[in-house]
């Protein structure tokens, strides 16, 4: 199957950015045919437009005046969870049909994990892809969950405040808000909690993740064997995601419980994940892996898509 379907990109910054030269370096079944946003003097409008693809500065409206439009199937949009709500309503009152890959923190449609759920919503009109600390980290709740159930998740992201663009600062609280409901509903913990840290240090440091798990009793290798095959599958898309050390438990007896807000005294067994993720640096550095585990995930999740449809269209 050599057909490819055409997509476009809303919101020229990091992320868009990084998306774009993933998708021409990397697409087997969609192609990049045009970027918008609203900034004139865009870095990213400026290379999309020296690599040729179709750009324009009047964001959604101009995409829609762009003639290769008319052919575009899937819109990926990595501007902000306002504007998100906006332009999936403009383009849906346009183009029914149309597929949008939401890599906003807006959640109108379903959360998408690749690894975990990718597989359930390949024809959804719209997916969201929760955000980079959920996309890093909600896989390994769901590694923990599905051998005992999850009592709490709970998930630090740190990563370099060089990587963290206008669009990242401005959805910090939908960031906490939505990994936190993502990792219960994707990850299958009873309770979830996310906390974001952009750090300053100098040189810039690599995207980190912590991840604490409350699960009911398990056998310790069962659970760490799940985890070590759920990274083996994220790596498939994510070549620089990875255990930063052996995975850590602590068992806690009914004697001496822990008290977590919204869940009560909770005994059973802790697992403690720590994970490392470098960047692909197509945009920027390798320090930037939330912007690597986003953008992979959203085009592993187009692909499919695409290879469905393309498929499906073949038939018809």
């Amino acid at each position: 199957m050599t057909e490819k379907l055409k997509a476009a990109i809303i919101g020229p910054g990091n992320i868009g950015t990084d998306l774009m030269i993933k998708i021409l370096r990397h697409g087997r079944h969609i192609e990049i045919a045009a970027m918008a946003g609203v900034d004139p003097g865009s870095d990213g409008l400026a290379r999309a437009a020296r690599m040729g693809v179709a750009v324009t500065h009047e964001g959604v409206e101009g995409l829609a005046r762009l003639p290769v439009f008319a052919d575009v199937d899937i819109v990926f949009d990595a501007t902000s969870a306002a504007a998100h709500v906006v332009n999936d309503a403009f383009l849906r009152g346009l183009k029914p049909g149309i597929r949008m890959v939401d890599l906003t923190p807006a959640a109108i449609g379903p959360y998408c994990v690749p690894v975990v759920n990718g597989h359930a919503y390949l024809d959804a009109p719209n997916v969201n892809m929760v955000t980079c600390g959920g996309q890093a980290t909600i896989p390994m709740v769901a590694a923990v969950s599905r051998i005992a159930p999850v009592l709490y998740g709970e998930i630090v992201a740190s990563i370099s405040s060089k990587s963290a663009g206008p669009g990242t600062r401005a959805n910090i609280d939908e960031f906490t808000e939505t990994t936190s409901r993502a990792i219960e509903a994707v990850g299958g913990a009873k309770k979830g909690k996310a906390i974001i840290v952009l750090n300053p240090a100098e040189p810039p440091l690599i995207m980190r993740d912590t991840v604490y798990c409350l699960s009911e009793m398990a056998d310790e290798d069962r659970v760490a064997q799940s985890v070590e095959r759920m990274v083996a599958e994220v790596q498939q898309y994510v070549p620089g995601y990875s255990l930063k050390q052996k995975v850590q438990f602590e068992r806690i007896g009914a004697a001496a419980p822990l008290n977590i807000p919204g869940v009560g005294h909770v005994s059973g067994l802790k697992t403690s994940i720590f994970l490392e993720v470098e960047g692909a640096a197509h945009y920027l550095p390798a320090y930037a892996g939330n912007l690597d585990i986003m953008t992979s995930a959203a085009l592993a999740t187009a692909e499919r898509m695409a290879e469905k449809m393309l498929a499906q269209a073949a038939l018809a």
